[in-house]
């Protein structure tokens, strides 16, 4: 069966890339211009617009009576805006909660959402909705002549593609979107204080931001609070048009507790009171006794933390809860829209009033161009109907005698064809009561408006005037005061983790499998302690947990951790592998702990070691520091703190041979082999003839403890122990005969 060949006659043929291309940017710009960036006349996204137009003509004004919100949602979707259903409805849910706009614009009844969140919004069959008094901003001018009309997705209807904003809704209600390759985040700002910038820019096009910005001194959010960003930091987002600033929650003290008034914009109560709550389950806020949120209809922002003691520093409480939890806030802000000319722009402040402004301005001339018009048609048929008043006899004949009044008249009298027409439809009785006194006066006061319009439309000055006075009494109807202070503090800072907590005496307990635990006080007996099966105590070393532990392995690197982080002494504690990084096959052999400048003694069983300050052992990171170098085939014996220079540091090896050096013979290092301390002699094979099994740091004043198989413990003193020091090289002496093997050492009072 021979293949048919395919017949693309009359199909457009394109490269994959070419369609691809082309089909991704239609739908970039589509996702830009109809979805997600606000238009700077109007200040809305295409869902809003519909939304607030779609409820205009269901006459859902504000003196309305309140319709079921999904009437609103059907008429939207179903004439203006065929996308889902819940978009739609959020977007209305959006513009009718208070805490999201500083002026609604959907007045709204039952469910809306709260601050805490936004979106517990109950359905659109449950809620009512209505238009908000500032919404007649937007519309109060649609049927003027004012915008530009277009047909709906299926033709069927009309909607204008903007509305006819009397003031900057852009700037006072802000938004956010992102786009295709770009984003819009526009803050809101206090209606007043926008007019008044508008008219100072109105006298004086050339005036600077800065001085913009002695009317609009930074943004107003619906929750209040205050922005603690500096001036510096205002100014360049409003020149730019990009930047950001900060908010940060308000309180004030009320019998010893702190009551937070008012939250940043977008944050919630009860998440702050979550971060709060999670610290002090972690114990890093010891000062706070308890935390309530008492908010109600009368208060809708009310939190309270009650401070232990009133010795509590609140400031400095109150600057860590603005450091680590949802009290201050950043805000990135990118006046991103679109412009006049229908392309998204990124605009600072005076290039996005001074282009509203244009807007404004060529709204009003149509305004009064389209009144203008209805002006001129009323006074031209006024003027029959006066023709017709003074020769009313003889427009009764004719329309009484002729077939075709209208050309007769029109012939007759010189009227156009309006005049004629409103004349034969006006009704005798009308005419018998037409007065030219009436019409006259009429006629009066439309020549006077006209004069005026004419005037106003030949005027720049006469324009700007008027849209001067009618910003000045839409602020004073729709305005109010700034909600939001603007207070430049500097950034707040988080407590430390060691401020947070009290000193207090620990003991650091490492086992020989290398579990970690840190136990309150240094009376502990850690070899009582229990311990993992096939797991002993390894090594232990005392301080506070204020200090940083110092771990070294088997391979001589060294790790740091604070105490306060290490695991409570009630179980097994925890195995330092999870914390810290060793590598592969080494083992936890020492723990060190203490202050930075203090001397400890390291060393290997080879008989290697040296004097280092505590503080040459701390690691920036999980892998740690290599410090001591470790023979092969060697082990690292647990470390000894140096707390005298003349102190004795006792080494026993294997056979039961002692050796006491005084520290200050032995040499301070940072890391190294170090130097030889009991004259092992070096071997590079694995055969270890002969090692150190154990060590101990003597001062005086304090008293050495030897333990040897089951022979009962020996007790040395300092004074003691000098018999041991190596004279003349006699280095081979033991504790006693009984002493073959020791076991350990201990260093006691």
């Amino acid at each position: 069966m021979k293949d048919q060949e395919l017949n693309f006659e009359g199909i457009e043929k394109q490269t994959l890339r070419a369609f691809t291309e082309k089909a991704y940017l239609d739908y970039s710009m589509y996702v830009i211009l109809d979805r997600a960036l606000p238009h700077i006349g109007d200040g809305l996204k295409p869902v809003q617009r519909r939304i607030v137009y779609a409820m205009s003509e269901l006459g859902l004004a504000a003196g309305a009576k309140h319709k079921k919100s999904a009437r609103t949602v059907g008429d939207v979707i179903g004439k203006f805006h065929p996308h889902g259903d819940s978009a739609c409805y959020e977007a209305m849910v959006h513009m009718a909660q208070d805490f999201a706009y500083r002026y609604p614009i959907v007045d709204g009844q039952g469910n809306w959402g709260s601050a805490d969140d936004p979106k517990s919004f109950a359905a659109m069959r449950y809620t009512e909705s209505r238009l908000t008094r500032y919404a007649t901003l937007l519309l109060q001018e649609l049927e003027q002549g004012t915008v530009d009309w277009a047909p709906n997705f299926d033709g069927s209807l009309e909607e204008p593609t903007l509305l006819p904003a009397r003031v900057p809704n852009l700037l006072l209600n802000g938004g956010s979107g992102i786009a295709v390759g770009m984003a819009t985040d526009i803050p809101p700002h206090n209606l007043r204080e926008v007019v008044k910038a508008c008219i100072a820019l109105l006298e004086d096009p050339e005036l600077t931001t800065r001085k913009l910005m002695a009317f609009i001194k930074g943004p107003d959010l619906p929750t209040g609070a205050e922005i603690v960003s500096p001036r510096s930091d205002l100014v360049q987002m409003y020149e730019s048009g990009s930047g950001g600033y900060r908010a940060r929650a308000t309180y004030e003290m009320i019998d010893g507790d702190v009551i937070i008034e008012a939250l940043p914009f977008q944050v919630s109560g009860s998440k702050v009171l979550e971060q709060i709550a999670n610290q002090m389950r972690l114990k890093k806020l010891p000062m706070v006794e308890d935390l309530r949120d008492e908010s109600d209809h009368e208060n809708p922002t009310r939190l309270v933390i009650v401070p232990k003691s009133n010795r509590v520093d609140i400031q400095a409480l109150m600057a860590h809860l603005f450091a680590t939890t949802d009290l201050e806030r950043t805000y990135r802000v990118n006046l991103n829209v679109i412009a006049m000319d229908g392309r998204p722009k990124v605009m600072g402040l005076k290039a996005l009033l001074l282009e509203w402004l244009e807007f404004r301005m060529h709204t009003v001339t149509r305004r009064l161009s389209h009144r203008l018009a209805k002006l001129n048609a009323r006074l031209h048929i006024l003027d029959g109907l006066l023709i017709a008043y003074l020769n009313l006899d003889e427009v009764i004949r004719i329309v009484r005698a002729e077939d075709k009044p209208k050309p007769v008249l029109m012939k007759r009298f010189a009227l156009s064809d309006e005049q004629a027409e409103a004349i034969l439809e006006t009704k005798l009785r009308h005419l018998a009561r037409l007065e030219e006194m009436k019409i006259r006066e009429e006629q009066k006061q439309l020549a006077e408006e006209r004069d005026e319009i004419d005037k106003i439309l030949k005027s720049k000055a006469r324009l700007k005037k008027l849209v001067r006075d009618e910003l000045i009494t839409d602020a004073e109807e729709y305005g109010d005061e700034r909600r939001t202070k603007l207070v430049e503090r500097e950034a707040a800072q988080a407590i430390s983790e060691t401020e947070l907590l009290s000193s207090e005496p620990t003991t650091v307990v490492l086992s020989r499998l290398g579990w970690v635990r840190a136990a309150k006080g240094h009376e502990i007996d850690v070899r009582s302690l229990s311990y993992k099966t096939s797991d002993e105590f390894q090594a232990a070393a005392r301080g506070k947990n204020l200090q940083q532990a110092v771990f070294i392995d088997s391979t001589g690197r060294a790790y740091s951790l604070d105490a306060h982080s290490l695991p409570a002494a009630r179980g097994y504690g925890e195995p330092l592998s999870g914390t810290v990084d060793p590598p592969d096959g080494a083992t936890f052999a020492a723990v060190l702990i203490g202050e930075p400048a203090d001397t400890w003694l390291i060393a290997s069983d080879a008989g290697y070691g040296f004097k280092v300050k505590l503080s040459e052992l701390y690691a920036r990171n999980k892998k740690g520091k290599s410090v001591l170098k470790v023979p092969e085939n060697a082990k690292v014996l647990p470390a000894c703190p140096v707390t005298d220079p003349k102190a004795l540091a006792v080494f026993v090896n294997d056979d039961g041979e002692v050796l006491a050096l005084p520290c200050e013979a032995i040499e301070e290092m940072s890391a190294g082999k170090g130097q030889n301390l009991f004259g092992i002699p070096g071997r590079k094979s694995a055969d270890r003839d002969e090692y150190l099994v154990a060590m101990a740091v003597v001062a005086s004043g304090e008293i050495l403890t030897v333990y040897s198989g089951k022979s009962s413990p020996m007790i040395l003193k300092f004074e003691e122990l000098k018999q041991f020091t190596d004279k003349k090289g006699q280095r081979r002496q033991r504790f006693s005969r009984a002493y073959k093997q020791i076991d350990r050492l201990e260093v006691g009072i």
